[in-house]
């Protein structure tokens, strides 16, 4: 439920790449019915405005087009875990839980949930919800697809939010009960997401393993259904009218997802009217759009926090001295405004304010507030590489053609290596070693730094913070610290979001300080509205809501 952005998603411990064009601000703010001005403390930063949701719409439509930077890898929700998978999914199938557009958790599929032991959750489902074939839903449903999750053999990407799980049971007609090994706080928040979807079992046992591909697609609950898959150009939905939740009958008969790749010709096809609307607007053509008469920019909530993955810590950057010299020497703020235009915020943390949202102002103040700074500053960068003893030796910055932002960045980083005394090389990698990067440590091999805009899926600052445990799968430098684990592993356990949000303030502090992922900005969610279209919110919980119902006529 973090990840990067890009193509493929690296794989729940693997998928997120790239995020690519931008991210998340504070969703702190407390977002107003329409739109809230944002504070820009960067000198590189561009004036935006956070909207809660655009214009409602007058009427409803026979259809809109989408465009999305990639083709999906599969619509199984057991692998869908990156950008293009997930936002045409979560039109189609749902999950227990939503997430809704300001990050609270509310009933989906299950109408309710308890907690009734610190290591069982019970959730009962919605009566009278049907799968797009007619048939009913029911526990045995439940069961099956969360299972899956737990099947070696199916070695879903979302086998992380199931890692302490003993049981998934039927404990009544519409009733499931989940057991975990010790208690866990985020294994009910996560199933507002992927790890939540239900599925028909008995299209699960039919379709095998050719479930979620182009040819079979999928039969969920959702307001819409697949219609067809033409691989390498476009996915069609059709409005399912059987839909339960009559709030949310989809406003537009169908809806076209069209692949588009290159950013520069989805920037040519927004301006040109083409396409009716995207998510993640390449930064490089947010101003152009802005001024466009054939649509709107809207800036939303997001989650993710654009970093350098330390993955070698044998090297140079073994030592932290060495870590903060690089951090102190990359110019984040001129950073900002060549990578991402100057949309977004210099941060010192790995975590965004958006997924403080459980914590006190008192927590979030010390989460934030009491780290350590890391302003632009070479004569004390280079004074701690001389400390170090490391002048002089090499280290190695991966990058790939997936956008502009990491070839920006790359360079960035290798100039500010270079200039307090390391040397630095630049290694090009295709798009699909890079996913793979995520996955297998093979891949990382003699690769010291690379980047990741790493979103979060749900809205508890722990998600980032535990994959940095001792032995964690995306932990991909082997940072090691008995203090954090120990810290980490204990929130974990605890119920009360305020009291666990204090132990992850405790968390990021040392995160901060020994920086195994050097932190640079946070930006907003980026939409594309045309001008046939409106009525959807802005909201990073696009990911996992079927936000494509509430579009409408402009």
């Amino acid at each position: 439920m973090f990840a990067p952005q890009s193509s493929p998603r690296i794989h729940r411990t693997s998928h997120r790449i790239l995020r690519s064009s931008s991210v998340v601000i504070v969703a702190a703010l407390s977002l107003s019915a329409c739109s809230t001005p944002n504070s820009q403390p960067s000198d590189g930063a561009s004036e935006f405005t956070l909207t809660a949701v655009t214009p409602a719409p007058t009427g409803n439509l026979d259809s809109f087009t989408w465009s999305v930077h990639a083709e999906p890898y599969s619509l199984d929700y057991a692998y869908a875990f990156d950008y293009p998978d997930n936002q045409v999914l979560a039109n189609v199938c749902e999950s227990l839980l939503r997430w809704n557009s300001d990050l609270t958790i509310a009933p989906g599929l299950a109408e309710s949930f308890e907690n009734p032991t610190p290591t069982t959750w019970v959730y009962t489902l919605r009566p009278g919800v049907k799968f797009h074939d007619g048939t009913p839903l029911t526990a045995a449903d439940a069961v099956a697809s969360m299972n899956r999750h737990l099947d070696p053999q199916v070695g879903s990407s979302w086998f992380s939010a199931y890692q302490n799980v003993a049981s998934i049971e039927q404990s009544g007609d519409m009733q499931v009960t989940v057991t975990t090994t010790v208690p866990d706080s985020q294994f009910n928040q996560g199933l507002t997401g992927a790890p939540g979807v239900i599925e028909s079992a008995a299209t699960l046992a039919k379709d095998g393993k050719d479930y979620g591909n182009s040819s079979k697609g999928v039969n969920c609950t959702g307001p819409f259904t697949f219609g067809t898959w033409t691989s390498g150009e476009s996915i069609t939905l059709e409005r399912f009218d059987g839909y339960w939740d009559k709030s949310l009958i989809a406003k537009s008969k169908q809806v076209k997802f069209v692949f588009q790749n290159d950013p520069n010709a989805r920037v040519n096809a927004f301006k040109a009217g083409e396409v009716d609307g995207g998510w993640m607007v390449p930064s490089n053509g947010i101003d152009q759009l802005r001024s466009s008469a054939e649509g709107q920019i809207y800036f939303g909530t997001n989650t993710a926090v654009a970093s350098m993955i330390v993955s070698n810590l044998a090297g140079p950057l073994g030592d932290v001295r060495v870590r903060q010299a690089l951090t102190m020497a990359i110019d984040r703020d001129g950073l900002l405004k060549a990578a991402e235009q100057g949309y977004g915020t210099v941060t010192d943390a790995i975590t965004a304010k958006s997924v403080w949202n459980g914590a006190a102002t008192a927590t979030v103040t010390a989460a934030f507030g009491d780290l350590k700074k890391y302003p632009y500053d070479l004569k004390a960068a280079k004074k701690l590489i001389e400390e170090a003893g490391v002048t002089g030796q090499e280290i190695v910055i991966a990058t790939s053609p997936i956008n502009a932002a990491f070839d920006v960045i790359a360079q960035a980083t290798a100039a500010a290596a270079s200039s307090i005394g390391l040397k630095s090389t630049i290694e090009t990698i295709t798009p699909n070693k890079w996913t793979t990067m995520y996955s297998d440590p093979a891949a990382r091999e003699g690769i010291d730094l690379f980047y990741t805009l790493w979103y979060q899926s749900i809205t508890d600052p722990l998600e980032s913070l535990a994959i940095l445990r001792t032995g964690e799968f995306s932990n991909y430098g082997n940072w090691s610290d008995p203090q954090f684990d120990q810290i980490v592993t204990d929130a974990v356990g605890i119920s009360d979001p305020a009291e666990r949000a204090a132990e992850a303030a405790r968390a990021q502090v040392i995160v901060n300080e020994q920086l195994p992922w050097l932190p640079l900005y946070e930006s907003p969610t980026v939409l594309w509205l045309g001008k046939k279209i409106t009525g959807v919110a802005p909201s990073i919980n696009f990911l996992y809501y079927p936000w494509a119902a509430t579009i409408g006529a402009r």
